[in-house]
């Protein structure tokens, strides 16, 4: 089988429809806040500053929504299957009121397509996460027991192998988890929808325009926010960059850089009857170098692997895009999950890089001295807390008060402490390359070497989690 058509933004910002460009930032301006960056976080943090009244100018390097939000896999999710790290890390009390924040995201999202009419392919139906060997079976377990213990067991359900089934029938299914609050949605329908009703409210989106200084303002009232043509003054700031983080020197020991990658098949909604998968559930497997899949309204299947290369200080250099061996090693999981789909089309890969935070938590916060509040690390799992993390950056901009400023996520560590280059590009590369022959091997019903599997349990000795 092969790809038909293998682009760096894929199919969803295809089917979207191309918007006309903003214009280039030009001259100086002023605002009360500056948001650099257009994809979800930064989106969402001007729809809360301009509900709230602030004056906000949005700067992008390139379009909005083109990034990593318009072409991720369009999982709309809480952070109820990292409840147990959560948990461990911040708390009862605490991880409660996270999770729960993150819930409550998910049900905004759908309400503000429907208040704003934008047709995002909003849907609630839940998700699995699935066994797909015998290594994998406590997929989802320590999740179970975290809901549990937090009074809240429906937020994590367990299933059994005929109940997965009943879900979506592949032959390799085996147990798993149901959490109901998840969704999904048509990520770059989301991100333009976004885009269209800001511009409609006022906030000045200038495109095509990279920041390449926001330093403090000479007289200490605020930052100046440069591009090669123009800059904005304003009272604060929002670092909203994703991946892009990784270049900032006070944050970059943060979070690493790797990629994700998707093939599309074309519409195959006879596969998904014979399936039983009609009930528009996202799904994912239990490995580190995740699966996860979805189908579309329009019956095809969305099938992703978070497996991609690590990036070098976080250039990804058109690799995280377009990578032929790692859209490659997506079909061949696709077809193992889903060998009815051999011989069908596969219209569209595509990819993205991944902003991967150490505990896989993502982080909140402002930089010391500044007037600058960024956030990033989503590990892949954004499209949900980045709306959470809008709400919160906006009320940091302006210095309103809010609860969700005091969530437990605001102002924590990283959780681990990212080496320096190129340590962390060459450990990423040996750790990834160990999961690759570790998790194959589980597939395949055998056990991988004593050297392989002690790569693999290396990061979790030094507090860095690569898995929820």
């Amino acid at each position: 089988m092969r790809i038909e058509k293998h682009t760096a933004h894929g199919w969803w910002l295809e089917e979207a429809g191309e918007p006309a460009p903003r214009a280039a930032l030009e001259g100086d301006r002023s605002a009360d806040v500056v948001v650099v960056g257009g994809g979800f976080t930064g989106l969402w943090t001007a729809w809360h500053l301009v509900e709230a009244g602030a004056r906000v100018a949005l700067v992008e390097g390139g379009v909005c929504g083109h990034g990593p939000s318009g072409r991720n896999g369009g999982f709309c999710e809480s952070l109820w299957l990292s409840g147990a790290a959560i948990r461990e890390r911040f708390g009862d009390g605490a991880a409660r009121a996270l999770l729960d924040a993150s819930s409550e995201s998910v049900v905004d999202i759908g309400a503000w397509c429907r208040a704003n009419d934008v047709d995002a392919w909003f849907d609630q139906s839940g998700y699995m996460c699935v066994s797909t060997a015998p290594g994998f079976d406590d997929v989802g377990a320590g999740a179970v027991d975290a809901a549990a213990a937090l009074g809240a067991p429906e937020r994590v359900v367990p299933l059994g192998a005929e109940e997965v089934r009943a879900h979506c029938a592949s032959p390799v299914f085996r147990g798993g988890v149901m959490v109901p609050d998840f969704a999904t949605l048509h990520p770059a329908r989301l991100a333009l929808g976004l885009r269209r009703r800001l511009i409609e409210r006022g906030v000045e989106v200038f495109e095509h325009s990279r920041v390449t200084s926001l330093p403090p303002r000479r007289d200490g009232d605020g930052v100046r926010a440069t591009t090669a043509s123009g800059s904005v003054r304003a009272a604060a700031a929002v670092l909203a960059i994703g991946p892009g983080t990784r270049s900032v020197r006070r944050l970059r020991s943060r979070l690493t850089v790797t990629s994700s990658h998707i093939v599309l098949t074309e519409p195959v909604p006879d596969v998904l009857t014979g399936l039983g998968w009609t009930g528009g559930e996202c799904i994912t497997d239990g490995r580190t170098l995740v699966h996860y899949f979805r189908t579309t309204r329009d019956g095809r299947i969305v099938f992703g692997w978070g497996g991609g290369r690590p990036a070098f200080g976080g250039h990804v250099n058109g690799r995280a895009e377009v990578d032929g061996q790692a859209a490659a090693e997506a079909l061949r999981s696709l077809l193992r999950l889903f060998p009815a789909l051999e011989g069908r089309r596969i219209t569209h890969a595509w990819g993205g890089p991944v902003d991967v935070s150490p505990s896989h938590i993502p982080q909140i916060g402002s930089l010391d001295g500044s007037p600058v509040h960024y956030a990033f690390g989503y590990t892949g799992n954004g499209v949900g807390p980045s709306q959470l993390a809008g709400r919160t950056l906006a009320a940091l901009a302006a210095g309103r008060d809010d609860p969700v400023t005091e969530l437990p996520i605001v102002g924590a560590d990283a959780g681990a402490w990212v080496p320096p280059e190129p340590i962390a590009w060459l450990g990423g590369q040996v750790v990834r390359s160990a999961l690759v022959r570790c998790e194959r091997a589980e597939e395949d019903g055998r056990r991988a070497g004593p050297v392989t599997r002690a790569i693999c349990a290396a990061p979790r000795a030094l507090g860095i989690h690569l898995a929820r």
